[in-house]
């Protein structure tokens, strides 16, 4: 299945053009700027931080930020991980990446469902520490992905 991935006819363009893998890159990083630029305030505020902002200003300007963020990063992400789709699954950074992003996600579906309309719940100082920890680690397995 990933031989076929690797081998659809986007794939193969995109792995031959000199500059759609730059791009792509690039717009992969936008998105990850985007994404923890936004939510690291959410969480710092989460974690008492930002005492200063509104709750419900912060959440309403920047949670939509951090969506649209996570939105092109997982797009491009699809996008530069199909040319080397075999070589990407064998790596440990990669798989643990998936793993990472996965209990983000997890991480911000319980900080929606506890808070409601609270955002100073009580749990929620936890749920900000851990996504700043998980998104920092995302993006050190990424770059560990890319270099390592």
């Amino acid at each position: 299945m990933l031989t076929a991935l690797e081998n659809l006819d986007l794939v193969i363009a995109l792995r031959r053009s000199v500059w759609a893998y730059p791009i792509i890159s690039w717009l992969h990083i936008l998105g990850i700027g985007l994404l923890f630029g936004s939510i690291a305030v959410v969480d710092l505020y989460l974690l008492g931080l930002m005492r200063k902002l509104d709750g419900s200003a912060v959440r309403r300007s920047l949670v939509p930020v951090a969506i649209a963020g996570f939105c092109l990063a997982a797009a491009t992400g699809l996008l530069l991980f199909a040319p080397a789709a075999r070589e990407y699954l064998a790596s440990p950074f990669f798989r643990l990446k998936l793993l990472l992003l996965l209990l983000a996600g997890g991480n911000a579906v319980l900080l929606r469902n506890l808070d409601g309309r609270n955002i100073r719940h009580a749990a929620a100082p936890l749920c900000g520490l851990a996504s700043l920890a998980l998104w920092v680690s995302i993006i050190f397995a990424g770059r560990m992905l890319a270099f390592g």
